[in-house]
């Protein structure tokens, strides 16, 4: 059964179409990632499927709930975890849990701050001021307060940015602890890397969907092909690479250029020619999801 299954979501801002026919889903359990650049109509796909933007046109349900005549409900299961930190600093862990807990009107709500407090390993800090912590810390405490009420579905608008790499591996960590005992997770994200740990991915550029399934699906489909040129990635040199037939993409790698193009045929040919030529060696490489990313914004612009 689909956690999140809509289709045709658009939504305007006056003039400007911000969403156009979008679908998406989520199976129960599975964690999808949400790509695209800055100002793709990610968060606003997002607040529509939470029920805090009502679609334009559109069509779909959210947890079983009608995601336009349903709104309401959908809330009241569903974990929000915005882009920014959005809790009082001049308050403990414990005290802005405790606000939570009463918002959501938990029958137990200290039994309910306290078993979060434990499961996020908070306990020890409870007493801390939200303003003290460090962004890991920060980013624990939202995911605390996002998962408190037990919600069937979460939300997270890029919970790992400004974060250092262990915090952001122990974060994942949850996610996946999360999703294993049943919980849906739907995630936006710049990080490559968070992106490849998710069950599948979609790619949203400029309001349209453009790829969706898993990571290994979407870099076949986008039929890249990449060579690896070893030799001293100067700026020259790159200058020289990038102008060759079939190349569509060049990227330094240490000591190596790695060359992407959508004509396979026509990148070998040039590379092996500008190999011979200035007596470098090459070698097939292998296409990454970052590379797919790079050739999509690029298709978009």
């Amino acid at each position: 059964m689909n956690a999140v299954d809509v289709s045709g979501l658009t939504k305007r801002f006056g003039a400007r179409t911000v969403v156009e026919n979008i679908a998406l889903r989520v199976a129960e359990g599975e964690i999808v990632g949400f790509l695209g650049p800055n100002g793709s109509g990610k968060t606003t796909t997002i607040r529509m499927i939470c029920g805090l933007l009502t679609p334009d046109a559109g069509q779909g349900t959210v947890l079983g709930y009608d995601v336009i005549r349903q709104a309401a409900k959908i809330k009241r299961q569903v974990g929000y975890m915005t882009q920014r930190f959005s809790f009082y600093e001049d308050l403990t862990i414990e005290e802005n849990l405790t606000f939570v807990a009463r918002l959501y009107e938990l029958a137990d709500r200290r039994g309910a701050v306290k078993a979060t407090l434990a499961d996020l390993g908070l306990t020890e800090r409870r007493h801390q001021l939200a303003a003290a912590l460090s962004g890991g810390w920060k980013q624990r405490l939202a995911l605390a307060a996002c998962v408190m009420h037990h919600p069937k579905l979460l939300l997270l608008d890029e919970p790992t940015a400004g974060v250092d790499p262990k915090a952001r591996r122990e974060f994942w960590d949850e996610i996946h602890r999360l999703a294993g005992a049943g919980v849906t997770v739907l995630v936006s994200t710049h990080y490559m890397d968070e992106a490849e740990r998710c069950h599948r991915i979609s790619y949203i550029s400029y309001g349209h969907m453009l790829a969706t399934g898993t990571v290994a699906d979407v870099v076949k489909a986008a039929g890249l092909t990449t060579f690896v040129l070893s030799a001293h990635p100067d700026a020259e040199l790159m200058a020289d690479v990038a102008r060759l037939d079939g190349v569509a993409q060049v990227a330094p790698f240490g000591a190596t250029l790695h060359v992407v193009g959508t004509d396979a045929k026509r990148l070998a040919a040039s590379i092996q020619a500008f190999a011979a030529a200035r007596g470098l060696a090459f070698q097939p490489g292998v296409t990454s999801l970052e590379d797919v990313f790079i050739h999509f914004m690029a298709k978009a612009s």
